[in-house]
């Protein structure tokens, strides 16, 4: 990951075989030349700066694009623990629920060139995604040493007294950062965004003691899910109990509601001195990737502090579809070919999944009373609505993404997601959502009006 590093792994190579060979082994051997030691030593540090050279290209230790907003971006991490309620994804019955929320916010320029880390804890986190995921850990090990453009517990921007507040999902086997390229470009243009990691369904959850919360293997997390938007499906038993729910997505959605009433407490008095009556709780918006717009979609159902929802690349649960939004809803996400090609490609997406995506998102869109947005991209895979395209530039090559240019998907949600906010929490003028997008010509668009 640097030039340095190799330069010292070259030196390392030449000291290792004249330490090896010794001066008494080089008498015995006469036919071995100096200049043969040498260039033997060269050649093995050129190696290994081809080595690092290319595994510098592959996984780099990447940098998100400055965000196009007026505001510099602060950010800060707490510990909620629910008193009122068992944690269902542990054994132990006297467990109660705890929760890590990472918060970003608009906030004054810093003169500190310290910016904050992509992933607190990231060896215990990566290696989880590695074990989870069948994938090598040597993939995620530049994660340590990637920052943002965040920086740590600076002052609240003074540009008004409060701001709207985001509630952002990560997906099945995520974790709370996987969204950086999104949360800080709306945080940019004047809004908080609080990512709430939840145990069992996260990657790995490392709480401030040090515990660890690993989650549950992917197969049984999915077959977890499944109930909550396919009829007929069984949950399987969870530490030995069985989901009065049926699945784990109404658990999931009450994280949601007890992050608002720690958000409400944190506004009257917040213990770092920062966020103390700087979040705008009337207006209040959920976002979520995967699982986490299942739960988001079902947040916005239940939940009367949530004003808007955005839900991206996710089914709706059964009682979603049923019932129906009676507030603004934007789906993102692509089209079946797009689906069709990823499982082609990657596996995965059998029709019975693509159709309760499509159908589901398509029925709770066309049933909205109000204002709606369903937006689709072609040739987007379901990593392109993460960070993923950031983390390699072969993440297209290596079928993780999709055919699109990994920053010109960035860039849509982006545009979209801040247009939806704006309009429907902010009070901002949002043209882009007033007819087709003539920047973004490939985009699917459709809306309804109120």
């Amino acid at each position: 990951f640097d030039m340095r590093l190799g330069g010292l792994v070259m030196a390392g190579a030449a000291a290792t075989v004249v330490v090896f060979w010794g001066p008494r082994t080089l008498a015995r051997f006469k036919i071995v030349s100096r200049w043969w030691l040498v260039r033997m030593a060269v050649g093995l540090g050129v190696l290994v700066l081809a080595i690092l050279g290319a595994l510098a290209f592959v996984i780099p230790v990447f940098r998100f694009p400055h965000p196009s907003g007026p505001h510099a971006i602060g950010t800060l991490t707490y510990h909620w623990v629910d008193a009122s309620r068992a944690d269902i994804f542990t054994a132990d019955p006297n467990a109660r629920r705890e929760l890590l929320a990472q918060v970003w916010y608009p906030a004054d320029a810093s003169p500190s060139p310290t910016r904050a880390p992509y992933m607190q804890e990231a060896d215990a986190v990566t290696g989880a995604l590695a074990r989870i995921h069948d994938m090598p850990r040597l993939f995620f090990s530049q994660f340590k040493y990637v920052t943002t453009n965040a920086v740590a517990s600076v002052r609240v921007a003074d540009g008004q007294p409060s701001y709207p507040v985001l509630i952002f999902l990560e997906g099945a086997t995520g974790f709370r950062q996987m969204n950086t390229f999104q949360v800080e470009e709306l945080v940019s243009h004047g809004y908080i965004v609080v990512a709430v990691d939840q145990p069992g369904a996260a990657a790995n959850v490392v709480f401030p003691d040090g515990r660890e919360v690993v989650g549950v293997p992917v197969l049984q997390l999915q077959a977890l899910i499944r109930p909550s938007h396919m009829p007929g499906a069984t949950a399987p038993l969870l530490q030995g109990r069985a989901l009065e729910a049926g699945s784990i997505v109404p658990f999931l959605t009450q994280d949601v509601s007890f992050a608002l009433d720690q958000l409400a407490v944190l506004n009257q008095a917040d213990p770092n001195r920062v966020l103390t009556g700087r979040l705008d709780l009337q207006r209040v918006g959920t976002f979520g990737v995967s699982l986490g717009g299942i739960v988001a979609g079902v947040a916005c159902l239940h939940e009367t502090r949530v004003r808007a929802c955005l839900l991206m690349d996710a089914p709706m649960a059964t009682d979603v579809v049923a019932s129906g939004l009676a507030k603004p809803g934007m789906w993102i996400t692509r089209d079946v070919a797009s689906m069709r090609l990823e499982r082609q490609l990657s596996g995965g997406w059998s029709e019975a999944d693509i159709d309760a995506h499509q159908t589901s998102m398509r029925a709770v869109y066309e049933s909205l009373p109000g204002a709606g947005y369903f937006v689709r991209v072609p040739g987007a895979f379901h990593l392109n609505f993460t960070d993923t395209p950031n983390w390699t530039p072969l993440a297209s090559w290596l079928n993780l993404t999709g055919p699109i240019d990994g920053q010109r998907a960035h860039n849509i949600v982006n545009a979209y997601s801040l247009a939806f906010f704006d309009r429907h929490l902010a009070g901002r003028p949002a043209k882009l959502l007033d007819g087709p997008p003539e920047r973004y010509p490939e985009v699917l668009f459709e809306s309804r009006a109120p």
